[in-house]
């Protein structure tokens, strides 16, 4: 599953949103790899969610897939109290990686609407997810808080203004919550990715993009999953409110 000593996670939860494929699937196995018992969260394909389960568990891990609309107030209060109570402990790690569409549109075509909509998975449903998590990690005094971004918040791609604004608030968003947290004890962070190709992209074309990247090559899930892994763990104890951008030298900090 990985070549690091697995355990930094042992006796955690975490729970990983839109982890039944993508990004997400390998950042649920990576913390499952290291110990971590993983809520896998799904919206739609069961089959999908079933088969992330089925890597962990095949390679020694704890997972279950549970279905809920990270959108909903009621479904996200479902998925924390389901996660706690299959596991039996709090939640340690809360990974927000959901997404749903990424129109490309002109100013013109756009709406309010389509800047809403991504607001509704970028902005939103962390909010109403770290609020699920929030007391039992106060409670224990520790917590891990990993937001998702994008490298498009600093290169600003044209024909994709609410995708880049929705995941520049994100920014905002995961530096104002790592100083209000900090006391508690929990650290709140980003990983911000450069284009790495999965399932949805795989009829792009992806030479333009990887002859731009200092490091002259593409990246893969696992180089996400494993800056997440960090962020969730002790080794980033001293860590908190930064935006670690993973995207080859793509671009520098944000």
């Amino acid at each position: 599953m990985n070549n690091k000593v697995p355990g930094k996670l042992e006796g955690k939860l975490a729970v990983v949103t839109g982890a039944s494929r993508g990004l997400g699937r390998w950042i649920a196995v990576e913390l499952a790899g290291h110990g971590a018992s993983v809520a896998v969260n799904f919206a739609s394909s069961v089959a999908d969610a079933d088969e992330t389960v089925r890597l962990i568990t095949e390679a020694g891990g704890t997972a279950k897939a549970i279905r809920a609309d990270i959108t909903q107030e009621s479904e996200v209060e479902r998925l924390i109290e389901d996660s706690v109570r299959w596991f039996g402990r709090s939640v340690d790690v809360l990974v927000n990686n959901a997404t749903g569409p990424q129109p490309m549109l002109s100013i013109e075509e756009s709406s309010w609407q389509i800047y809403t909509d991504q607001l509704e998975f970028f902005v939103k449903a962390p909010l109403l997810l770290t609020k699920a998590v929030l007391a039992g990690m106060k409670s224990q005094g520790s917590g891990s808080i990993v937001n998702i971004g994008s490298e498009v918040a600093q290169l600003g791609n044209a024909n994709f203004s609410s995708y880049v604004t929705a995941k520049a608030a994100m920014i905002g968003m995961t530096r104002s919550w790592a100083n209000e947290l900090a006391p508690y004890g929990i650290r709140v962070n980003l990983v911000a990715p450069g284009w790495i190709p999965v399932e949805r992209h795989k009829d792009s074309d992806t030479d333009g993009y990887q002859k731009q990247v200092p490091l002259g090559h593409m990246g893969e899930p696992l180089d996400i999953a494993a800056a997440v892994s960090f962020l969730a763990s002790q080794e980033a104890k001293f860590i908190t409110g930064q935006c670690l951008s993973v995207n080859g030298g793509n671009t520098f900090g944000i």
